[in-house]
């Protein structure tokens, strides 16, 4: 029932590209395995189901996205595409399998899905260096930009200082940044994460700087920091 639907979404976008004419929008027809997963482009939630068709404008057309679907029991899967105007009009086809999670992750509580029972108040100490929940749970960050190249750098915002401390700037690499790393920030648990951000900076030569912040306990709940930077060309003043 599922496939059929989604055959029919894939020819619904043909329909949907001749209409878009006057629209100036093309059709990515997607789907999933399993289906019924969220869809994120560049971070933002753009359907709440598969199979979907998600609609792009000229001016996105040959530039890179992040295309990411995510879904409860499930690794997220997401894909980097750059489509041309040309493979727009043959209206694309993403298709995406995600992998089940491990068995002990079910065992993990509900409210706390990266944390086991018993270890939210577990405080990240340089004394006992990877030993906590916070540095053993593996975070996914993936950063990309367009134009490529950019500089990434990252550094702690607490609003909690008297446990965990604000920290300068820390140099990374440069886009496209795809790794796994724990949060081994010293004072951090579970608990007091909600008030700890993370500051993504990425900086390129005659390009405007651009910021994104994420929330530590959010990122540690979907077990991934991601973003998409889209950078604006500094201004030539005379």
């Amino acid at each position: 029932m599922k496939r059929n639907i989604f055959r029919l979404l894939v020819a619904l976008a043909f329909m949907v590209t001749s209409l878009a004419t006057y629209a100036k929008d093309f059709a990515i027809a997607i789907n999933s395995d399993p289906e019924d997963a969220e869809v994120y482009v560049n971070g933002q939630l753009v359907s709440n189901t598969t199979p979907t068709i998600i609609s792009v404008d000229k001016k996105t057309a040959s530039k890179t996205m992040i295309i990411q679907v995510r879904k409860d029991g499930y690794e997220s899967k997401s894909a980097t595409v750059s489509y041309t105007v040309k493979q727009l009009k043959a209206n694309p086809v993403l298709f995406l399998k995600m992998k089940k999670k491990a068995p002990e992750a079910s065992k993990r509580m509900a409210q706390d899905p990266t944390v086991t029972v018993g270890e939210s108040q577990q405080r990240v100490d340089r004394h006992n260096a990877g030993m906590t929940a916070m540095e053993q749970a593996i975070i996914r960050w993936y950063f990309d930009s367009d134009p490529r190249g950019a500089r990434i750098y990252w550094r702690v915002i607490s609003s909690i200082p008297n446990e965990v401390k604000n920290t300068n700037e820390t140099y990374l690499t440069t886009t496209p940044l795809e790794e796994t790393r724990s949060f081994n920030i010293q004072g951090l648990t579970y608990d007091n994460s909600r008030d700890v951000t993370i500051e993504i900076k990425v900086s390129k030569r005659g390009y405007e700087d651009q910021v994104k912040r994420f929330n530590v306990r959010q990122a540690l709940d979907q077990q991934e920091i991601s973003g998409f930077f889209e950078l604006v060309p500094k201004e030539v003043t005379e």
